[in-house]
């Protein structure tokens, strides 16, 4: 049987480089665990996905799964993909007795060309988000493409911001879309940037079921 080998490799490590490499890391995990040591707090965050990449309700659905895995309530609006039959809804649909979905949303504000509706749509997302915050059973809520209708003043930004600084302690919100206010971005907890490199539209490609929906 080898020792301090390279698998991959199957090539031997110097004895010198494995033992500098093994101090180093207790160095490491002494230094994190001292940093650890003072985080103590616990208790619902306000989580934003912004940006011009790709992935921000993506991420957002896989935080949902994991809050399901350790047998969290969640509940979901979508506020603006409502024409869109998702794979993640399909999957969810599985854990209905733990999750509560409400596509609220009426499609992209291009779709609809009807600006009154896209208000009254935005509106009534927002009651049913309120709604889901206020039930001390719901862990997480996720409001998914809220920075969409945010920007385009389909809501008051300033009653949003404040509800959501305002939730209940323990009470995990998470709120997706690009172009975050910057009110929303300091309010939150937790703030991620999805960076756009490269998007196979501009390649040619159309939305496709797995990848997009």
């Amino acid at each position: 049987m080898m020792s301090d080998e390279n698998i991959e490799t199957g090539t031997e490590i110097d004895p010198e480089k494995a033992a500098r490499h093994a101090e180093k890391m207790a160095k490491k995990k002494a230094a994190r665990n001292k940093i650890m040591a003072t985080k103590t707090e616990t208790g619902g965050l306000l989580i934003v996905h912004t940006g011009k990449g790709k992935g921000k309700s993506t991420a957002a659905f896989g935080m949902v799964c994991r809050a399901l895995g350790h047998g969290m309530n969640v509940g979901v609006v979508q506020f603006v993909k409502g024409k869109w039959e998702t794979g993640e809804r399909k999957v969810l649909e599985a854990f209905a007795d733990q999750i509560s979905i409400r596509t609220m949303g009426e499609g992209f504000t291009w779709d609809t060309q009807d600006l009154n509706r896209d208000i009254a749509a935005a509106r009534a997302a927002w009651e049913q988000a309120k709604e889901l915050m206020a039930d001390p059973e719901i862990d997480m809520v996720l409001m998914d493409e809220l920075n969409i209708v945010l920007r385009y003043d389909y809501l008051p930004l300033e009653e949003v911001v404040e509800t959501l600084k305002n939730k209940r302690p323990d009470l995990h919100v998470i709120v997706t879309g690009r172009n975050a206010k910057e009110e929303l971005i300091e309010a939150a907890h937790l703030v991620t940037e999805m960076t756009q490199i490269k998007h196979p539209f501009r390649q040619g490609f159309k939305a496709q079921a797995g990848i997009e929906f």
